[in-house]
Formats: structure tokens, C-alpha cells, sequence
């Protein structure tokens, strides 16, 4: 007899499961609230009567593997950023380029800035997770290694990178501060640590950001973000799964009736197996349990301007936001931003980095736009606690965010940013500020947290048991007919559709499809 499996949520990673398991011969339904699919890996139109479609919230591309793209089909290219990035020193007109085409500029640029006996060890630093990149990544899409296993992969850089907080490595690697910052950064986006904090936390968000596809490399998806969903959406629909929007479960019990409201009607359904793709807070909400807050840390802000910004440093624009464009980010910044964070405070300044899609991909705006020169920003704000918008309220906070953001990127520019904003068919200005609650009411992310939770390392802890396939995959959810597949589960975070696929493995070998 054919087995049903029911999927909650329509995001990547759930149709990532949907289409291998429809694939492996099971009836799929998938029950998502919004009316589309496709979650954070979403392009849509960021402002009213604009020829423009944005990544709005996810953006990037590192972690999906080869093998899911290749497995499902997905027409997904991805275009390689000549520069990494580019950091101004804050107050002064100099600046930072990582140009990985140009080794000697890239030396030129470290002694620019005083850094010069700092281009090996930050050269050192990349090398070295570099490897440990080509050790664990392939790992992501097996069972989980034990932590034995992993140490052995990761080899002599294990205690810097797994035991001690980051900071000790990134300080006796480089000793500028704003490099130590460049690095530092990988260790926080989304995550409201500070860099030197014994719970690792910021550890295992570096050990994520730099392990992607076995290089660390970025890349932005051609098309836009809505490629990578659209294009599972398809390979699930062709597998013969069932999608169904604007189905907003309501319910569901450990042996697997799953409830939903669908066009004001209630509906139900007795699965073999149900996977979730939502966080596991929201499945404990929908299980009746309890579960402990969940906190992201980050703001979402999405520009259209008319040109690109004039720069306070020798440095061409294209260069500058051709990569990653990191704002107010030295490692004493990043602390002290922290430090006010914690202390129920925006950070000021607000350490910030950007990124210009259209740049490396025009294809995002429409022909006039591009003819015309306008070009997509996206920035993405550190230390911003979703407790703030407990202490501030939501659209207060979304105000100072505004202010904040501008206040930023003008502290490095030699324009003001906000007169280079185009404006909608409303006569509006292009600029969309996303705190942590809005996402949430967008995304049902509980708190903002784009990872769904904290991150686990992508391993066993010594005392996992691996006794079941959920647990072997990382995608037990503490009850036996029920599967994590979003980005709450063990190697979930990031645009990946890892988590999608550990879960469908896992229910191929207890359905035994």
C-alpha cells in the first residue's frame, strides 16, 4: 500500500523533501500557509509599480549542495563574485578590497591600510577553514558523522575551531582590527553573540558560512532567489506531490493526523509520516507543548537606487558593492554593538554589510532600469535582538532601523545614500526595512531567527544516540512519526535544501520506500 506523508510548510527545504519522496513512490501532501510556496528563497516585487524583482530575504547561495540540484533537476546557475569584499576604515578615506582576481591588488590593498604584515595570516585564516570546507561539507548530505568522526576530518584545527571561542583564532591571525572585523562577521550574521563567548555559538554560525559547497564561496543565483523555489516547486509537482496553499495547519498529534483550514473549511489528515518544514517551536505550538523563545538578531533592508553611491576612497563602486560590503564592522565595533544590543539599545554605529545583486545579475530589473543604470541594495543589520521590539515596539524600532541604516552607509560615502533612492509608483521612497517581527509575521520564523533556532554543529555530539534513522539523519524531532526537514533541524540552516533531503532519507528507511 502506497504511504502518505504529510508535509507542514512550503518552504525550500519542504519541497526539497516533497520531491524526493513523491520521487520514491509515497503520496506527498504539502500544506503551506501563505498562498505560495517557497519560503525565504522567494523573488518577489519589493515595491509597488517597480520593474524589479528582489531576493527579499534570502539572497545568497553556498550551502546547496550539487547533489540536491543535480538529484531534482533544479535549473539553478550560479554566478561567482569577482570581489569578496570591501571594507572602508570607518573615519578616514581608505579602505579595505578583497579582490579575488587580483592578488596584487589585493596585497596593495592590506598595506593601504596599514595591514600589510596581515595578507598572509588572513590569507592563512580562509586556507585553513578552506579545508576543513572540503572535509565536512560532503558530509551534509550522509548520515551524521559521530563527533569522533568529524574531529578527525577536521584535523589540527579542531580545538580553534570547535572548543575555543573564535576570537582567540581570528586575534593570532591578524592583528588589525578591522580585518579581525572582516573575519568576524562570518561568525554573526543572524546570530546575537559575541565573538568571544565560551557557548560557541558564533563558532558553529563561521563553521556554516565557510564550509559551503567545500570552498566558502558565496555565489548569487541567476534569476533571483525565486529560481531555487521555483524550481523545486516544479520537481515536486512533476514527482506527483500535492501542494496546497493557503492551508494554514492548526494541528497535529505524534501519531499523525495533521488539521488544517483551507478556503474557511477545516480539513484533516491521517498520515504515515508527517515532516516539518516550519521551526520547532512552531511544531511544539502545534503539538500543544511548550518550547523556549527563540531569538533572531538581525534587521532586513532592501534599496533600489538610481546609480550606485560615490565612495569616500579611491575605489570604483562596481568594485566596492561587487562583493560584500561590510559597514562599521571592526571587531571593537562589533563587541561594542553587541555590548549596547544586550544592554536593550540599537547599536550605534549599526554594523551593517551589503550586497548589490544587480551587479553581478542585471537580469533582477526590468530593461528600462537597467538601461537607465538603477542597481538593487541589500543590507543586512547586526546585533539587532528581537527583544528590542519588545522594549521599542515594532514599527518604533522599524523607524530607528530607517534612521540607523542611513546614518551607516552615509558614514562611508561621499553622497548621502537617501537622495539616490528611487521611488515607487506611489512616489514613495525604494527602501523596505524588515525588523525580526516582521519576518516573523511574514515567515512564521519564530523571533526572527532565520536559522529556526540555534545552530547545532553538523555532527553527533558524543552522547547522540544514532539509533534511529531520524537520529542518525538529524531530523528527529523527539517524536517517532514526526520529522524535522526545515532549518530546525541538525545541518538545516542557510539556503541548502540539506535539511529537506536528510529527511526524506530518513523517511525512505523507516517507510521502507
Amino acid at each position: 500500500m502506497q504511504k502518505t506523508i504529510a508535509i507542514i510548510g512550503g518552504g525550500h527545504n519542504a519541497l526539497t523533501a516533497a520531491a524526493y519522496l513523491a520521487r520514491a513512490g509515497a503520496s506527498v501532501t504539502l500544506l503551506e500557509r501563505l498562498d505560495h510556496v517557497g519560503g525565504a528563497a522567494l523573488s518577489a516585487p519589493a515595491f509597488p509599480g517597480v520593474d524589479a524583482r528582489l531576493s527579499r530575504y534570502a539572497y545568497l547561495v553556498s550551502l546547496m549542495p550539487q547533489q540536491v540540484i543535480a538529484d531534482l533537476g533544479i535549473p539553478l546557475r550560479l554566478a561567482r563574485r569577482r570581489y569578496s569584499s570591501y571594507t572602508p576604515v570607518p573615519g578616514t578615506d581608505r579602505g579595505l578590497l578583497i579582490d579575488n582576481g587580483d592578488a596584487d591588488a589585493t596585497l596593495a590593498s592590506f598595506a593601504s591600510i596599514g595591514a600589510a604584515g596581515d595578507a598572509a595570516g588572513f590569507a592563512s585564516f580562509y586556507q585553513r577553514t578552506t579545508a576543513v570546507a572540503q572535509a565536512v561539507f560532503p558530509t551534509l548530505t550522509d548520515p551524521l558523522p559521530t563527533r569522533e568522526q568529524a574531529k578527525k576530518l577536521v584535523g589540527a584545527d579542531w580545538a580553534a575551531l570547535c572548543e575555543r571561542p573564535i576570537q582567540e583564532l581570528i586575534e593570532a591571525s591578524v592583528a588589525a582590527d578591522l580585518v579581525r572585523g572582516v573575519i568576524a562577521t562570518d561568525a554573526l550574521i543572524g546570530t546575537f553573540a559575541a565573538v568571544d563567548d565560551p557557548g560557541l555559538e558564533q563558532n558553529r554560525c563561521l563553521l556554516y558560512h565557510v564550509i559551503g559547497g567545500g570552498t566558502g564561496d558565496w555565489d548569487v543565483p541567476v534569476g533571483g532567489m525565486g529560481v531555487v523555489s521555483g524550481g523545486l516547486r516544479v520537481a515536486a509537482e512533476s514527482a506527483g506531490a500535492k501542494l496546497i496553499t493557503g492551508a494554514e495547519v492548526t494541528s497535529v498529534t505524534p501519531d499523525g493526523e495533521v488539521v488544517w483550514r483551507h478556503a474557511d473549511e477545516e480539513h484533516r489528515l491521517t498520515a504515515d509520516l508527517v515532516l516539518c518544514g516550519a521551526a520547532p517551536a512552531v511544531l511544539s505550538r502545534l503539538l500543544g507543548e511548550t518550547s523556549e523563545r527563540v531569538e533572531g538578531a538581525q534587521a532586513k533592508v532592501n534599496m533600489l537606487l538610481t546609480r550606485l553611491p560615490r565612495l569616500r576612497q579611491q575605489v570604483a563602486p562596481e568594485a566596492a558593492f561587487g562583493g560584500t560590503f561590510h559597514i562599521n564592522e571592526t571587531l571593537t565595533q562589533l563587541n561594542a554593538a553587541f555590548a549596547r544590543a544586550e544592554a536593550g539599545s540599537v547599536p550605534d554605529p549599526l554594523p551593517a554589510e551589503i550586497y548589490c545583486h544587480s551587479l553581478t545579475d542585471p537580469s533582477i530589473l526590468g530593461r528600462q532600469l537597467r538601461a537607465e543604470g538603477w542597481q538593487t541594495l541589500t543590507l543586512f543589520g547586526l546585533h539587532v535582538p528581537d527583544r528590542l521590539v519588545d522594549s521599542h515596539g515594532n514599527d518604533e524600532l522599524r523607524a530607528e532601523l530607517r534612521s540607523a541604516v542611513l546614518a551607516t552607509l552615509d558614514s562611508v560615502l561621499a553622497e548621502p545614500i537617501e537622495p539616490l533612492l528611487a521611488t515607487d509608483g506611489n512616489g514613495e521612497p525604494c527602501l523596505e526595512v524588515k525588523t525580526t517581527r516582521d519576518i516573523e509575521d511574514a515567515l512564521a520564523m519564530p523571533g526572527g531567527n532565520i536559522f529556526h533556532g540555534g545552530l547545532g554543529w553538523p555532527w553527533a555530539d558524543a552522547d547522540d544516540p544514532l539509533d534511529t534513522p531520524a537520529r542518525r539523519w538529524g531530523v528527529d524531532s523527539g517524536h517517532a512519526g514526526i520529522l524535522l526537514c526545515g532549518a530546525g533541524a541538525r545541518r538545516g540552516g542557510g539556503v541548502s535544501g540539506v535539511g529537506g533531503h536528510n529527511a526524506a532519507m530518513a523517511a525512505i528507511e523507516l517507510l521502507g520506500l
